[in-house]
């Protein structure tokens, strides 16, 4: 089990006040319905957190293939990134997801960030059990990937850069320009809002590798559905996107494969005071360190492994399959390039 370098704690804070989970009989679970409430700009209302429950073991989990339960993975992404914010009474205003990242031998390794763009919700401290009826929460969440710092040492990179830039169109070297990937309601393309609700998602056996009770104050679950990336209206760009987007699933297993579905169970520490200015600077900071190539600043998370502890690894030649993608594209779009050697 991976340990967690922040040291955990049982008992909330002092200051909380409750009664927003209460407010609306509609609120309540086993099926807590949240629709009267607005979806909140993200980072619009930092100023109004009192309190946020840590994420100190994001443990992530999809299937390398899709429709093959044998092939689930399961890996703990960076501790203490995501968070739940809200006020004394337990109205949620603020909710910031994970980072993580992916390595091409070809093209060096790629960041992915699961972005929250709104949400809304309830926390309740003082639930009779934690883990059934801690939070009920609703966010629009938007994946974006993008080349780390140890991408612009790869030759293959430099030239694919050299060939977009030449052509003023964008280059996925930042955030700015990340490639964006659709996530939607399991099983409803047309639904962006997604639910994290209280418990360990039951859909599948989680190992004893992904579960943290003796450690946790409690746990809560989401699960996304992979849409398609969002188009550039440019057929050179919105091909390019998808070949690295190729190459990435190539090297995680699928992770972002369209139509795969991405669980994660949020195990969290206690409630804690927030401190606004470190909010704002804390997802700023996370993304700051893994672009100068210095990892999470809140020690690493794990490899992905299957149920019975087996490190997945990368499918065999996939370096071939990376640079026959590459040569693909090149024959499309700078054909005078696809023959030489990359």
């Amino acid at each position: 089990m991976a340990s967690c370098p922040i040291e955990p704690s049982k008992t909330p804070a002092p200051g909380w006040v409750g009664g927003f989970s209460s407010s609306k009989p509609a609120f309540a679970y086993p099926d807590p319905d949240l629709s009267s409430l607005p979806m909140l700009d993200n980072m619009a209302n930092i100023r109004l957190l009192d309190r946020q429950l840590d994420v100190l073991w994001p443990e992530f989990s999809w299937e390398t293939v899709i429709g093959d339960p044998e092939s689930r993975c399961y890996q703990m992404f960076a501790p203490d990134i995501s968070r739940a914010g809200y006020d004394r009474t337990g109205r949620v205003y603020s909710i910031i997801c994970p980072q993580q990242g992916s390595y091409s031998k070809t093209l060096g390794d790629l960041n992915i960030e699961v972005t929250v763009t709104t949400q809304r919700g309830w926390v309740d401290e003082t639930a009779t059990n934690l883990d059934y009826d801690l939070v009920a929460a609703d966010m629009t969440v938007t994946g974006k990937i993008w080349f780390g710092p140890a991408a612009r040492d790869k030759r293959v990179y430099k030239l694919l850069k050299l060939i977009l830039e030449a052509e003023k169109l964008p280059f996925p070297d930042d955030k700015a320009n990340a490639i964006e990937v659709t996530l939607h309601r399991v099983g409803d393309p047309d639904q962006p809002i997604i639910s994290i609700r209280s418990g360990v998602n039951s859909a599948f056996p989680n190992p004893h590798f992904a579960t943290h009770e003796d450690e946790a104050w409690a746990v809560a679950n989401v699960a996304v559905q992979i849409g398609p990336i969002q188009p550039r209206h440019n057929p050179m760009v919105d091909e390019f996107n998808a070949m690295i987007m190729d190459i990435f699933n190539l090297g995680s297993g699928n992770l972002l494969q369209p139509g795969n579905i991405l669980t994660w169970n949020v195990w969290v520490d206690a409630p804690t005071i927030v401190d606004q200015a470190e909010w704002k600077a804390h997802a700023e900071k996370w993304r700051h360190s893994i672009d100068t190539g210095h990892g999470s600043p809140d020690g690493p998370g794990t490899v992905p492994r299957y149920f019975d502890g087996t490190d997945f690894n990368p499918v065999d030649a996939v370096v071939e399959k990376e640079l026959d993608l590459i040569k693909a594209w090149l024959k499309t779009h700078v054909r005078w390039l696809s023959d030489l050697a990359i």
